[in-house]
């Protein structure tokens, strides 16, 4: 029996976000048992997944009994008392954000906007997920902390940035946490350990104090087992901080994933945008995106075969992600201790920062215009708007630990690539995109699909997704490696 027949519904499994908020209003539970529940359940799994950089078990545990006793006295805010983890890319005020790298950094001295959110809604923050060295690698490992692994196999990557993330909730360390995306990197570890990955609309939730981080493509978004709870905490992060320059309006995420999506037209796309290594999807990829394609024209929609007109759309991504990688580590105290890939991609940034960055961004209304018209066809053009498009989330299965290891920086970009050629040109472009579980391989590895729509569609996303699961039910099947 496969590791995927085995695990099922898990009846005793940690509630989600939504369920454990629901049993705190009802008075069904407790915030100080859910955070300790939560605390040894990190504990007992850091020795083979590592999934967190810090953990604030103490300040976790009297701010869970402050929850307490505003629940007690009749508070309500949507995640009051909900323990909840965030990346080590975000600032949490007492703790330092390594972002993946070594060294010894003095702890941030206030919230990032998001985290600052995330309280408001009443969350209470138990600690901060492994990343890759300043977010750069589709996988979680690194000198500073080893190797974060993927709870459905441990021998493989839970991908990156946001593996530990990914890998704390796909384990039921915490029922929901926050990634950050700049080129996939919350939809790519979302693929891979079989979750809801959401990367909102550029601005949906600020990345101040970073704001405009990588030049723009940069964004945080949710991690969960469904799509509700998704939702659920992209609108309890959701808004702008002041200094922030991109302010899209509101969403209602939660009210989107309890919406009938109607017939919708999906262009399925196999081809990749030119990244010249031949990158295409392996076999079991293939095979589990067309199940989904099955299953949403089951489902009453228009699904078609189709091809985005991407361009040279990576002329407008290398220099802003290298100049951003740049900014980055030229802040790091110690710049001695960075990988030698981080290196490179600093001296490349560095290069390229400037005129060739303003160009780059400078592209983006044209590439809005071009990659747009599958949803929004000039005036004339015949044919009719697609409304969503559907494509592999990865061109591979999630690779084993290790499978990186000293490359040059050359190999390891296309390495990386091969690897995962679908999710970068949407931080390019700046609009929402959504990972759903699209099955498993036959050796029980995740893979997952990316339903990709144009500027400020994530309603129309979520409520697609919240269908495609009603009638999937990934939310079934847990990993073997859950504590």
């Amino acid at each position: 029996m496969s590791s995927v027949e085995s695990t099922g519904t898990d009846v005793g499994a940690p509630a989600g976000l939504a369920d454990s908020a629901r049993a705190l209003a009802d008075g069904r539970t407790s915030s100080v048992r859910l955070v300790t529940d939560a605390l040894a359940r990190i504990e007992a799994s850091q020795g083979t997944l590592n999934a967190f950089r810090h953990l604030r078990a103490s300040a976790a545990l009297a701010e869970a009994a402050e929850a307490d006793r505003r629940l007690g006295a009749g508070e309500r805010l949507p995640l009051l008392g909900v323990p909840v983890a965030v990346k080590d890319d975000t600032d949490v005020a007492g703790l330092p954000t390594h972002f993946g790298c070594a060294g010894e950094l003095p702890a941030a001295t206030a919230d990032s906007e998001s985290v600052r959110r995330l309280r408001a809604a009443g969350a209470v923050i138990v600690g901060k997920t492994n990343s890759c060295e300043l977010g750069q690698w589709p996988f979680t490992e690194g000198s500073a902390f080893g190797a974060t692994r993927n709870p459905w196999n441990t021998a493989h990557t839970p991908g990156g940035s946001s593996g530990g993330s990914a890998a704390a909730v796909a384990a039921g360390l915490v029922p929901a946490a926050l990634g950050s995306d700049g080129a996939g990197s919350v939809r790519i570890p979302a693929a891979w350990t079989h979750l809801v990955g959401i990367k909102p609309q550029r601005g949906r939730i600020s990345v101040h104090p970073h704001s405009d981080a990588f030049q723009g493509l940069t964004v945080n978004g949710p991690l969960a087992r469904t799509v509700a709870d998704a939702a659920l905490l992209l609108d309890a992060v959701a808004g702008a901080h002041p200094d922030d320059p991109h302010r899209p309006p509101p969403v209602r995420a939660s009210a989107a994933a309890r919406r009938d999506p109607g017939r919708l037209r999906i262009a399925l796309a196999w081809r990749p945008p030119l990244t010249l290594t031949g990158a295409a999807p392996h076999p079991d990829v293939r095979r589990a995106v067309t199940e989904l394609a099955e299953a949403l024209a089951r489902l009453g929609h228009h699904v078609e075969e189709a091809r985005p007109r991407y361009g040279l759309i990576g002329l407008g991504f290398l220099p802003r992600a290298t100049a951003g990688i740049a900014e980055l580590a030229a802040l790091h105290p110690e710049p001695a201790l960075l990988d030698p890939r981080t290196r490179s991609a600093l001296r490349t940034g560095t290069r390229l920062g400037g005129r060739v960055v303003r160009a780059a961004r400078a592209r983006e209304v044209r590439q809005h215009r071009r990659i747009g018209a599958l949803f929004h066809p000039p005036r004339g053009r015949a044919g009719t708007g697609f409304d969503v498009l559907l494509t592999p989330t990865t061109a591979l299965p999630p690779p084993r630990i290790g499978r990186f290891d000293g490359l040059s920086a050359w190999r390891t970009d296309v390495a990386m690539t091969e690897a995962c050629p679908y999710a970068w040109p949407w931080n390019v472009l700046g609009w929402p995109g959504i990972n759903v579980p699209a099955g498993f391989t036959p050796g029980g590895l995740p893979v997952g699909a990316q339903l990709l729509g144009p500027s400020r569609s994530e309603e129309r996303l979520i409520s697609l997704a919240a269908q495609l699961e009603a009638d999937r039910r990934w939310y079934e099947h847990r990993p073997p490696a859950a504590p």
